[in-house]
């Protein structure tokens, strides 16, 4: 028997000849190539792109545009955001600043201050004028000029200040108030009062919350409160107005919870001075669109005082 004999294995690499000679045939091969620009050649504006081994991709002008495009374009929409975003910001801002510093707008709800004011008057209100509150802080700008007695003022209820009410200020600090029949006595002098309305001038209700006034009746007062003080809704005081406080009343004595009823307002509480209208309109339950339909444009733009 004869043994099998392993067969002889050519070499898988190259020899260094052969490496030579394939890098020859690659180099004549690139040098076979048109240059661009030259007859049969490809144009001067393309490029190669080698990016998958062993393939050449030509990259034309057409292309550069349409990659140039989308780049502008996505640019620009970037941009016009940016822009926008930026003009809304600054909106809101000075909004919040206009409304918080100088001017707010303000909904009459009920007739306590008619007819100076109605049910359904939007009011521009001044808050700088008595000097602004700055938020966060609990600290007022500088007035421009203090409240005055006849004033219209927007304060904050010191029984609940989330709620704002509008009164006409009658009282300043140190002041001696009283009403007698329903006519209102500043410092001893009966005030004539064009502005006031009297719905129920025959009724004059006695009620628990005018026992907070016993505190702040004068001191020829006091013997009487001795004996027994029973204010009503036409007939008390007289009150001494504390410092830092005033005393407003609705302009429709016999519709109003004002300081009769619950004492004076702080300083601190006023927020503005309303100056006028700017919209108006008869509330009716009947028709759901009486903003529109039931607009008041004489009272637009009016002023108050």
């Amino acid at each position: 028997m004869s043994e099998m004999q392993p067969s002889a294995e050519r070499p898988s690499s190259p020899t260094p000849d052969g490496a030579s000679r394939s890098t020859a045939r690659d180099d004549a091969r690139l040098l076979a190539l048109p240059r661009a620009g030259a007859p049969g050649g490809v144009p001067a504006a393309t490029t190669y792109s080698t990016a998958t081994p062993g393939r050449v991709t030509a990259i034309t002008a057409e292309h550069k545009a349409v990659a140039m495009r989308r780049v502008n374009h996505s640019g620009r929409a970037a941009r016009m955001f940016f822009d926008w975003a930026k003009s809304f910001v600054v909106a809101v801002g000075l909004f919040l600043v206009v409304k918080t510093l100088f001017v707010e707008a303000f909904k009459i709800p009920s007739g306590s201050m008619e007819n100076t004011l109605l049910v359904g008057d939007f009011l521009l209100v001044n808050k700088l004028v008595y000097g602004a509150e700055v938020p966060f802080t609990g600290r007022h700008l500088p007035r421009v000029e203090a409240p005055q007695r006849g004033d219209v003022v927007v304060f904050q209820w010191p029984e609940d200040r989330t709620k704002n009410f509008v009164k006409r200020l009658v009282g300043l600090p140190g002041d001696t108030l009283s009403m007698k029949g329903g006519v209102l006595y500043i410092n001893g002098r009966e005030q004539s009062e064009d502005y006031v309305r009297r719905t129920e001038p025959d009724l004059d209700p006695a009620e628990a919350d005018f026992r907070w006034q016993k505190n702040h009746l004068v001191r020829t007062a006091t013997a009487e409160a001795r004996g027994g003080y029973h204010p009503s809704r036409n007939n008390w005081g007289p009150l001494i107005v504390p410092a830092e406080n005033y005393f407003v009343l609705g302009d429709n004595r016999d519709n109003s919870l004002d300081s009769r009823y619950w004492g004076f307002v702080p300083d601190s509480l006023v927020r503005g001075r309303p100056i006028l209208v700017y919209y108006s309109y008869a509330p009716d339950t009947a028709h759901g669109a009486a903003w529109l339909t039931h607009i008041r444009w004489r009272r637009i733009g009016e002023r108050i005082h």
